[in-house]
């Protein structure tokens, strides 16, 4: 396995100063109480795109600044570190649309749809999972018949990550059964098109200031020049931009494990027993330093695979295992932050009962632990090897 020198430059430096005084300034006042009432707040996200957030890793023609996926993972990350709710438009905005456009859209569909996502004028959504089609994606329902210049779409999606205040969204359907997983195809779809409804999942453990909702689709009518690529592309569009969006889920884990650490330190300072403050029990020390190591072995995978994605290497192999680690870590870290804060570490009126709730959706993200272990298993084994192709 190759190594690399991860170089940071000045603008990777400036970004991340400005996103972590964003996210103390701009989404940490107001975190808690978003939260509690599930408000989605539009307008940080235009201000976030304003700044550029979401266009670190496209060209600046189409409206990004081209500073690379090592950028994208940093801004990421100091988002996360305050909301776990608001990282989610790093893939809706930024990697499972405007970077999936351009990597496999026309020039017309770049133009017309990257610059407004990565500016936020429009939101942006993945229309992947179904009831019956999670991990394992080949067995979607939803299906796209050909009919003169148009597509007609019919079939449900669920857990979509707004769902329900998205304008515009990548659907995948079959647009030929009979070819498997080989049938699948792509579109950019209109979410104010008629026959699309939604309807918002209103019981979640986490992240309540993000809308997670059913889209349904009942005969609607999409432009067939709103294909993305070919017929049958769509399979492997899919997983090549879950390379891309693992990257901004495990960039995410690394966030909410700072905040976990930043909380168990601070109360470890405070919180005192038996005389003497418990930071200086060697049981508490020990959880402390458990979750300080672990979060930097896991910082350093995400940034490793960000840095190789700027290089220009094929690395799902190393995505997956820093998916994998960092959203294991992050679970791991939200437990020893619970033990290290007791009863106060499941109340409310502290941070860490919210963080824990946040950190646990990361493992579930972007393919489950199970998925990436067979990605990297059958790599090691020989029986596929993950950065083919």
């Amino acid at each position: 396995m190759s190594t690399y020198e991860i170089q940071f430059t000045d603008d990777h430096k400036t970004l991340r100063q400005v996103a972590r005084d964003f996210a103390e300034k701009e989404i940490r006042p107001v975190v808690e109480e978003d939260e509690r009432n599930h408000r989605f707040q539009r307008d940080i996200l235009n201000k976030m795109g304003e700044l550029g957030f979401f266009g670190c890793a496209i060209p600046e023609e189409y409206g990004g600044s081209g500073l690379g996926f090592l950028a994208h993972a940093v801004v990421t990350e100091e988002i996360a570190r305050v909301s776990g709710s608001l990282r989610a438009p790093f893939n809706m905005q930024a990697m499972g649309t405007a970077r999936e456009i351009y990597e496999f859209g026309t020039e017309e569909q770049k133009k017309k749809y990257i610059p407004k996502l990565v500016r936020c004028e429009l939101l942006g959504c993945i229309g992947i999972t179904e009831p019956d089609a999670g991990s394992d994606v080949a067995n979607l329902k939803t299906t796209a018949v050909r009919d003169g210049d148009y597509y007609v779409l019919n079939g449900s999606k669920t857990w979509i990550t707004y769902a329900t205040v998205a304008d515009v969204g990548i659907f995948y359907a079959y647009t030929d059964r009979s070819k498997k997983h080989k049938g699948i195809s792509a579109f950019i779809v209109d979410l104010h098109s008629p026959g699309v409804s939604t309807r918002l999942l209103e019981h979640k453990m986490g992240w309540h200031a993000c809308p997670t909702g059913e889209v349904i689709l009942e005969g609607v009518r999409v432009p067939a020049e709103n294909l993305l690529g070919g017929e049958g592309e769509g399979f492997k569009f899919a997983m090549k931009g879950l390379d891309n969006t693992r990257l901004s889920a495990a960039a995410g884990a690394i966030g909410a494990c700072r905040a976990l650490v930043e909380e168990a330190v601070k109360y470890a300072g405070e919180r005192n027993q038996f005389g003497q403050e418990i930071g200086k029990f060697q049981m508490v020390q020990e959880q402390i330093a458990r979750m300080v190591v672990e979060t930097e072995a896991a910082r350093l995978m995400v940034y490793r695979s960000a840095y190789e994605k700027d290089l220009g290497l094929k690395n799902t192999l190393e995505t997956s295992m820093a998916k994998y680690y960092s959203c294991d870590v992050a679970s791991r870290v939200a437990d020893l932050a619970l033990l290290i804060l007791g009863a106060y570490g499941y109340s409310g009126e502290y941070a860490v009962e919210r963080i824990l709730r946040d950190a646990k959706v990361y493992q579930i993200i972007e393919g489950s632990p199970n998925i990436q272990k067979i990605i990297i298993a059958n790599d090691a084994l020989g029986y596929a090897r993950a950065n083919r192709g």
